[in-house]
């Protein structure tokens, strides 16, 4: 879709659009991860509620391994706008991706079981009682426990939950703004969450000067943790906060070691495969599947593919087992009776299935198989699943 550009600055569009929300919804969250987008939402979105003296929430999800300078920034925020705030400062165990094991292919933020190894100790005020929330369950995913948390803290009503996300950040989340179809009053940048609570972007069309041009001019507090990144070589494009365990964030787990080495420490010990990633998660090939991946000798993508299986824990290829089965029979009734493509061109590489891109998913650890097109099982289905897939795989004849 062709970008149209707009009469005012994205400045002037995100404190409208901010505007609207207030003007259209009876309560208010404000997703905050401590980053330099979210930073800059939150400034703006604080500036409109203090304003109209409006208390909103202020939603954090602490996830345990994170840079001491980025707690810091975030209790700062937290205490700067103490007196028109409701804090949410999450400190849950919650299970999220971790592509740098097959060992462990997901991992426990501040799991009860692993205390003597956590990274640093919950502070002081926060939510760290899973009875404190009645929807919480055990093994609860971070994809799982937000949409729910919007749901509780609206309570019936009308919730506007201000995420920070840009789509100049990647594809994916350009078609999340772009090609949204439950919208609010026809608003581009919202979409629907969960029955009132819906999702709106007051900054999806800021660029990455844009941010850093805001921070400058407006002289408000920002997260000191880039300013070491830039001492570290890295350019303002390539500058990401995030849980450091995924596919796209594991490739900065080097920055730990060298800005804050006490750190990296704790947390080489507290999660598997993360010293590993911090060794090769740059490099190109097959060893985490980066950009390009050959072919071993004597192999067809598809004998690779089932090679690479074979080599994990049981638990985990079946795992992966499952997955591949449900993407050959869904691409076996839509014009694959004979089975998906060994390889493909790279101009429709993405566009073809092929063994090679699951290939390219197994290296890359990516555990719930995005990059094939799949979405998270929910937790709490999981073993149903598992049981019907194995079902499943004997009818199909895909073992």
């Amino acid at each position: 879709m062709p970008k149209i550009y707009l009469d005012q600055n994205v400045y002037e569009a995100a404190k409208d659009r901010t505007s609207w929300a207030f003007d259209n919804f009876e309560k208010i969250i404000i997703s905050f991860s401590g980053g330099k987008d979210s930073t800059v939402m939150t400034h703006i979105v604080m500036e409109e509620a203090i304003k109209r003296k409006r208390k909103v929430c202020l939603f954090f999800v602490d996830w345990e391994c994170q840079f001491k300078m980025t707690i810091e920034h975030i209790q700062s925020l937290y205490d700067m706008y103490s007196d028109h705030i409701e804090p949410y400062w999450i400190c849950l165990p919650l299970l999220t991706d971790n592509a740098c094991s097959m060992h462990e292919p997901v991992w426990k933020c501040w799991n009860p079981e692993k205390k003597k190894l956590w990274v640093r100790d919950m502070p002081k005020k926060c939510i760290k009682d899973p009875s404190f929330f009645d929807f919480y369950f055990k093994n609860i995913t971070f994809e799982e426990f937000t949409p729910m948390f919007a749901k509780w803290y609206a309570n019936g009503h009308s919730c506007a939950n201000f995420i920070g996300i840009r789509t100049q950040e990647s594809l994916n989340r350009f078609r999340a703004v772009s090609m949204r179809k439950k919208l609010m009053d026809n608003k581009k940048y919202t979409t629907n969450i969960v029955d009132k609570c819906w999702a709106v972007y007051p900054i999806y069309d800021w660029n990455t000067e844009d941010i850093w041009i805001y921070s400058g001019r407006s002289g408000k507090v920002y997260n000191k943790l880039y300013d070491r990144m830039a001492q570290a070589g890295l350019s303002i494009h390539q500058m990401r906060i995030d849980e450091p365990f995924g596919d796209t964030s594991r490739r900065g787990l080097w920055l730990y070691q060298i800005i804050e080495p006490k750190t990296w420490a704790k947390l080489v010990c507290r999660v598997q495969g993360a010293n590993t990633v911090n060794e090769y998660g740059r490099r190109k090939g097959n060893v985490l599947g980066n950009h390009s991946v050959t072919l071993p000798s004597g192999h067809t993508w598809e004998s690779f593919a089932r090679h690479l299986l074979s080599t994990m824990p049981p638990k985990t290829s079946e795992h992966y087992s499952n997955k591949i089965a449900k993407y050959l029979q869904w691409y076996k009734d839509r014009g694959y009776p004979k089975g998906i493509e060994d390889d493909a061109p790279n101009d429709i590489f993405d566009k073809v299935p092929s063994w090679k891109r699951v290939v390219k998913c197994l290296l890359k650890n990516d555990y719930w198989c995005r990059t094939l097109g799949f979405s998270i099982t929910k937790s709490s289905n999981y073993e149903n699943y598992m049981k019907l897939m194995k079902k499943k795989r004997k009818e199909w004849k895909i073992l």
